[in-house]
């Protein structure tokens, strides 16, 4: 039955599994906040996505389990499930199956939803963090840590490290997405160069702003364990239909994410601006590949 409604895609699968760890530590954290969250989205994602590939007289394609995970994971513990349930109809429906459905859409559908709920409900998306403990029963409202920082606060570095640390529920296991980043990059399925690029273009740019002495610069490495930023360098730029096929062009679409992430989140009117940076990576992806059309892949 499953055979004859998915389209299996190996690369997805992967990524399902380098995703579940994560999805793990967020329902240790959050619990029934995550749960509630989760039986909202996938099946309006997956409903979606079924209903429009039953008119091309095609399947549901599994990418868009990974894009329902990427997205409830991005997603702040205590958003209403209404807005949560547009985010993921936005994602599926206009950013992927508008475009012709999977290969064909421009922008990554998981960050196209959550940057649509972030602008448009941005009260609640940017309000209302908890920190989570086991399985949300001692769960206290908290400040995310760049809120912390940008309010001249220092996080602990241990607890930014580990995950323990109101955000998104499952961009915070720095380590978890670490090893993930090593299983994807070793089975082929993620690029290491867009990873790598993306991180150390943020890294750079952030200590280059320091020692400029900027005031409006947040601190280097407490800002590269906060908020989205590892999450999205390993999960969502390396989206391999949004990102650019060309080795050159995926370096410098790197470096333009971290960099642009590091110009927006010195704004505190939109503090993480990782989903603005990956979307403008993705606009700018077609032109890169065209610009280094006779490098090798």
């Amino acid at each position: 039955m499953y055979e004859k409604l998915v389209q299996k895609q190996v690369l997805m699968r992967r990524v399902l599994i380098a995703l579940l760890p994560l999805y793990a530590f967020a329902l240790y954290l959050y619990g029934l906040h995550l749960v509630f969250l989760s039986l909202i989205v996938f099946p309006l994602g997956i409903g979606v996505e079924y209903l429009f590939e039953r008119t091309r007289k095609k399947k549901v394609s599994e990418a868009v389990f990974v894009t329902c995970m990427l997205y409830v994971l991005s997603l702040p513990p205590l958003v209403p499930w209404w807005i949560a349930g547009l985010g993921i109809l936005f994602a599926v429906f206009i950013a992927k199956e508008v475009f012709g459905g999977f290969g064909r859409n421009v922008f990554n559908p998981a960050i196209a939803g959550r940057l649509f709920v972030y602008i448009t409900f941005s009260p609640h998306m940017t309000s209302g963090w908890i920190l989570g403990g086991n399985f949300a029963s001692d769960a206290v409202s908290s400040a995310t840590p760049l809120a912390q920082l940008g309010a001249g606060q220092s996080p602990d570095l241990l607890n930014l490290l580990l995950g323990f640390h109101a955000g998104s529920m499952g961009e915070s296991p720095i380590i978890l997405i670490l090893l993930a980043a090593i299983f994807l990059a070793a089975t082929k399925t993620a690029k290491a160069n867009i990873m790598i690029s993306t991180v150390g273009a943020a890294i750079l740019f952030s200590y280059l702003l320091e020692f400029a002495g900027v005031s409006q610069a947040l601190p280097a490495l407490p800002a590269l364990l906060s908020g989205s930023l590892v999450f999205v360098a390993v999960f969502m730029a390396t989206d391999p239909v949004s990102a650019p096929k060309k080795m050159p062009a995926q370096i410098i679409y790197g470096v333009l994410i971290g960099s642009i992430t590091v110009l927006i989140r010195m704004f505190p009117l939109f503090r993480e601006g990782t989903s603005f940076a990956v979307l403008l990576g993705n606009t700018f992806a077609p032109l890169l590949d065209q610009i280094f059309s006779k490098a090798k892949t």
